[in-house]
């Protein structure tokens, strides 16, 4: 029996076997009338396969490109379009740039320390002040996200002043606001002590006979 790990590996998987050795048997035909004819067939057939792509403007195009590829270069036909360029395909991909810019405090993420340099240039006043308070809040936020735990309002001032490099504070006796608010904690769930509560009453309460 013939088992896909004794067969060669496909080149482009997505268009099957059978797709491949059509455009293998391409490639002997030594007549080239003859091997043209085959494939604008095997196109058409590669086209049925992806129907979902039909829609795309260079869908004929990349059909003749992958039949080309499939062949690796060996399938000479009168193609309508130019082939491909098989050492762009072989070219590894340029790398990639990654951000090095180093967060002190990664549960607070980059958007907090940016929202803390904002602050830091804006000018003293309400607008300053109410902006602070939003960003500790924020802050105890993705602490409690983070964490699951209970933070003390301090230690969110704290750090917060670390980040600006002390130049933002809160006003002394400031609270934030409470962790359920923040991270949208749900009340308990009742319906099952009042549905308890209901039938106790039931159970309990006086019945009332309608007189024959």
């Amino acid at each position: 029996m013939d088992y896909n790990t004794t067969r060669s590996s496909l080149v482009i998987p997505e268009y099957g076997r059978n797709i491949h050795k059509m455009i293998e048997h391409a490639i002997s035909v030594k007549d080239r009338d003859e091997r043209n004819h085959i494939a604008r067939s095997i196109v058409k057939v590669m086209g049925q396969v992806k129907p979902q792509f039909k829609e795309a403007d260079d869908f004929i195009q990349s059909l003749w490109d992958h039949m080309i590829i499939i062949s690796d270069f060996k399938l000479d036909v009168d193609s309508p379009y130019p082939y491909p360029d098989k050492e762009e395909l072989v070219k590894p991909p340029n790398r990639m740039t990654y951000p090095q810019n180093k967060i002190r405090f990664r549960h607070y993420g980059k958007s907090i320390e940016s929202f803390i340099g904002k602050a830091c240039e804006m000018e003293d006043g309400k607008e300053r002040d109410s902006f602070i308070y939003y960003i500790a809040n924020m802050m105890k936020k993705n602490y409690l996200l983070y964490n699951r735990d209970s933070v003390n309002d301090e230690l969110i001032f704290d750090q917060l002043s670390t980040l600006s490099n002390g130049k933002l504070k809160m006003p002394e006796n400031q609270s934030l606001k409470h962790a359920g608010a923040l991270v949208g904690k749900k009340p308990a769930n009742n319906k099952g002590s009042n549905r308890r509560q209901s039938n106790n009453n039931k159970k309990g309460g006086k019945r009332s006979f309608k007189r024959r």
